[in-house]
Parts: structure tokens; sequence; C-alpha cells
């Protein structure tokens, strides 16, 4: 409850406010058939003139103008306090989900991430506006029902008194099951998300391999089980409210039998048995509010758990202990010392070891090795994507840990191997290097990475929209634009993870030139599978099997390192090949 205390504090006087209000609402309610009762008995039955009537009426309406206000008001401030709790959960769950680190990422699927965020959070929020409306209306009706009942006539109340138990009984039964339903329900939902993302998300792969099929069936499944668990759930609201209706027409059948009988003895007035039976009305009617709040509680209560699971996620990698926050990336000086990684702790193979190099400011280092030897886990350690498990990773001589990571990585660019653009237009991505450049400036590096002469054969140039993921251009212009992107960020650190495999080797062999003489004072990183992107390097880093296995120039790795040689001999064969085909 500490947790949400934060939630709630600013919305306080609403939550207040708000069942005050339905309060008023409920003593209209518990009023009115005392009101109803005196008209029949001093009006009809008494032989009291018109003139009360009028003014009994006058009575009922003022009280139900007064009930109004409360209903109206009361509903306002739920929803007011509500979505703005919710509004500000949503916002924490999804900054919190922005402090991942790519470990704690790994723990939950993004669909189950969606899921929270939205459905989870939309459950939470429905509980409490269903609490602000009828936490105190239903004990408020159920307590001043009671008592006008007894006061009414001790004898038929006991009545009531018997059917209470046996609807708490029915309840307790009814919901003891409930909670761990609605809980299968909500992760069938995220199961139901995966696969829709995924489809979504990949739809050009599944189109090309022609597995749409397969899809359909995946999907089918996901939603079947969905329907599945929601049936379960819901056999269990469907089951409440006809237990509940049974309980409140034989509780009527029962004061009107024996409530009859008493006014055939005249021990009772026919206005106060109709009152009578309207308190019964209510007192069951709040025991039914009761049973639903208690009822989406326990789907609430699940939804809840799931959302404190992120909450409260330890996020693996921050900047708290950081020693040296204010400090930036002035040079770009690399040094690994002793670095060993694994990603999966209980995992028995490293998948760096025992790393060492410098790399000095403004150099430009080639790293390069066969798939899977750890290339691109190297370089996702400068940045802190993820942490070295023993060693140092030291950038200007000062390790990583010890900078915040906002100046760490704003010193450090990375064109990613999976390039990924956003929906909008090609200018709007080109800003997430800097929002505040200048045209100029976006003009000048977008001709850096050669991607200036494409935008500008657009209709639109700069201002074409993108589709989601960039899907609206190619492979090759996708990279540059990467490029470009990274490049406005003016890092001291830059670095290509085979971020020019879609482009020709006559372009990337222009972009590697205006690298060079546009960018002398920073220090460039380029992973490559081409021996011809990193020949030109000052040192290449050599990697097999998470170990450097060679460090130097082409020329002294070609007489020393058999691995490079290897790669180097199999492209240039493969080269020959290829013209001897032609």
């Amino acid at each position: 409850m500490k947790r949400y205390w934060k939630y709630i504090k600013p919305y306080l006087p609403a939550f207040i406010i708000g069942p005050i209000l339905m309060i008023v609402e409920v003593i209209g309610e518990v009023i009115m058939p005392l009101l109803l009762s005196k008209i029949i008995d001093y009006s009809v039955s008494g032989g009291r003139g018109i003139s009360y009537i009028v003014v009994m009426g006058i009575t009922m309406v003022i009280t139900a103008l007064c009930m109004m206000a409360g209903g109206v008001g009361g509903a306002y401030f739920a929803i007011k306090a509500s979505s703005g709790f919710a509004n500000d959960l949503r916002k924490d769950l999804f900054n919190q989900i922005q402090k991942f680190s790519f470990n704690n990422i790994d723990q939950y699927s993004p669909g189950s991430l969606i899921t929270r965020l939205t459905n989870d959070i939309t459950q939470v929020q429905n509980m409490i506006q269903m609490m602000m409306r009828m936490a105190l209306r239903a004990p408020g009706m159920l307590i001043g029902a009671l008592i006008m009942a007894f006061a009414l006539n001790r004898k038929l109340a006991m009545v009531i008194l018997c059917v209470i138990p046996l609807l708490a009984g029915a309840i307790y039964l009814i919901l003891k099951v409930a909670f761990q339903r609605f809980t299968n329900m909500q992760k069938k939902l995220d199961a139901l998300n995966t696969v829709t993302q995924e489809n979504l998300t990949n739809i050009r792969v599944v189109k090309s391999f022609v597995r749409e099929r397969h899809e359909e069936e995946k999907f089918k499944k996901a939603n079947i089980e969905l329907k599945d668990s929601t049936l379960s759930a819901m056999k269990v609201v469907i089951f409440t409210m006809p237990v509940m209706m049974l309980a409140m027409n034989v509780t009527t059948l029962s004061v009107v039998w024996f409530g009859g009988n008493q006014i055939i003895r005249g021990s009772m007035t026919p206005g106060v048995l109709t009152a009578f039976v309207n308190y019964v009305v209510q007192i069951l009617m709040s025991l039914m509010m009761v049973s639903f709040i208690i009822l989406n509680g326990s789907r609430a209560l699940a939804s809840a758990k799931r959302i404190n699971e992120v909450l409260c996620t330890n996020i693996d990698l921050t900047d708290e202990s950081a020693s040296k926050k204010d400090v930036t990336v002035q040079r770009g000086k690399i040094e690994f010392k002793g670095v060993y990684f694994k990603y999966y702790k209980n995992s028995e193979k490293w998948v760096l070891e025992d790393i060492n190099f410098v790399i000095n400011p403004g150099e430009t280092v080639g790293i390069i090795g066969s798939t899977g030897s750890g290339k691109s886990s190297l370089v996702q350690l400068i940045p802190r994507l993820y942490d070295a498990d023993l060693g140092e990773v030291l950038v200007d001589d000062v390790n990583v840990k010890d900078y915040s990571l906002k100046n760490l990585r704003n010193g450090v660019g990375i064109v990613l191997q999976k390039n990924v653009l956003f929906s909008g237009t090609i200018k709007e991505n080109l800003k997430w290097g800097d929002e505040n450049v200048d045209d100029e400036t976006i003009y000048h590096y977008a001709e850096i990475a050669q991607a200036h002469s494409f935008i500008t054969s657009f209709k639109d140039g700069y201002e074409t929209e993108l589709g989601q993921g960039g899907v609206n251009v190619s492979g090759g212009q996708k990279q540059r634009l990467c490029i470009a992107r990274t490049l406005l960020k003016k890092p001291k650190i830059l670095i290509f993870d085979d971020s020019t495999s879609a482009v020709d080797t006559a372009t990337e062999a222009r972009i590697r030139e205006t690298l060079k003489s546009e960018l002398k004072d920073i220090t460039k990183i380029i992973i490559a599978q081409r021996i011809s992107s990193v020949i030109d390097a000052d040192k290449i880093i050599v990697l097999d099997d998470g170990k450097i296995v060679g460090i130097g120039s082409h020329e002294g790795l070609l007489l020393s390192c058999k691995t490079y040689a290897e790669i180097y001999y199999s492209q240039v064969d493969k080269k020959m090949d290829e013209k001897v085909t032609a």
C-alpha cells in the first residue's frame, strides 16, 4: 500500500470527496422507503389530506435531487481519481521499463510488458473506481437498511439475519477459486499479445516463407487458450449473480409472507411492510455490491501483482554507485583490462575471455572474426549496454561504471547491426541524434553518410514519411540513415557494428573516406565481415571463440595470425571465383 500512496496523494481531495458524496446518495436511499411508508400509512390509510401527500412528495423530490447530485458528483470524482492514479502508475511503469538493462528485458516477453502497461493497469483503475463508488456505499446501505429494518419490525428483521451468513458463505466459496483463474487469464492475454506482436513485426518474413497458415494456427491456439481461460474465470462471475438473485427473491418472499400475516393480525401496517421490503432489497443489493467488489478485487489483485513484478524488478545495471557522474567523454580512449563476460551467469562458457587491448584517441580500429566470436558483445560493453563480469572497461582512463549512463552513452555512438527507424519523417528520425540541430548540419552529416543524394531524390525529401521500422526504404538506405543519425550525435567514440553490410563496396569506400577526412578526432571502431571494410584501419583486432587471437595491421596479421589469414584468403578466393564465373 505504501508503494501506491504516491499515486493517491496528488488526487487525495477527489479520493475523499467522491466517497462522501456517495454517502449522500446512500442516506437518500435509506430515507426514501420511510417517506413512502408515511404516504401510504398516513395519507391513503390514515385519511390525511392532499396537503400531506404534497409535502411528502416534495420532500421525496428534494431527497431524490440530493441523491442525484451525490451520485453524479461521486461518480465524477471516482473517475477523476482513478484515471489520475492509472495515468501516474502507467508513466512510472513505462519509466521503469526504460531503465531496464537488456538482462532485465529478457525476463519478460514484449507482449507481457504491453499487457501490464495497458490491460493490467486498466483492471486496477476499474477497481479503484468501483471501490470509490461502492466501498462506502455498500456497507453504508447495509448498515442503514439494517437499522431501519430493526427499527420498523425487530421480529421480521430476524429473517434477514438468517440469510446473511448463508450469502457470506456462498460468496466465500465463489471467490476462493477466482484469484488463480484471473491470474491465468492475464497470462493467456500475454501470450496472445506476444504472438500478435511477433507476427505484425515480422510480417515480411512470414510472407516470404509462405508461413501464413502456420501463424494463423499459432494465433488460433493462443486465442482459444485465452477464450477458455476467460470462460473459466467468468464462470465465477456468472454463478455469483444467480446465487444473489435467488437469495434476494427468497428473502423478499419470506418477508412478504410473514409481514402479510402480521398485517392480517393488525400488528403491521401496509406502509411499514412496503418500506421493509425496500430495506430488504437494499440489504441484499449491498451484499451483491460487496460480492462484486471482492470478485473484481481478486482480478485487480492479480493485475496489481503483475504490475508489482515489473516495478520491483531489481535493475542490474545502474549508475547509482558511479563515483564520477559529472565526467564526460572527452578524448575517446578505450582500454580493456582482463575482461570476461557471459550473458547467462550460470553458464560455464565465457562469451568473452581475457580481453586486453588499448585504442588511442582518434584511431580507427577494425574488429573481425567468425560469426559468434563475440564481436558485438565486446563493443556493447563500452557504452554499458552490458557489464563485464570480470576485469575493467575504461574510457578516457575512467572505468565505465564510474560514469553516469547519460554522459557515457552521449559520448559513444553505435550504429547497430540491426538498423531501427521509427514512424515519422526522415528528418525526425535523424534528429534523434540531436533534436536541436539545424537543417544545414543535417544535410552535412547525411552527405558524410552518403544518404543526402537518395533522400533528395524522394518527392518530399527530408519530410518523407517512413513506415514503421523504415519499411519503405531499402536495407542499404536504412543503414545510411542510421549512420547519419549517429553522426549527428557528435560522439567521441563511434562504433559501426557491421552497419554497412547492405551497402555496396563503392558506397562503403566513400563512407570510409569521408569519415576519415571529416571525423579525424573521433575514435572509430568498425566491426565487419568483409576484410575490405577494415583493411585500412590503424589496427585490426581478430576474435575467435571469444578470445583475441591477433592485433595488428593488415600486413602484419597476414603473417602472424592464422585466423585472419584464413578469413582474408577465403574472401579473396571467393572474389576470384566470382570473376571467373562472370
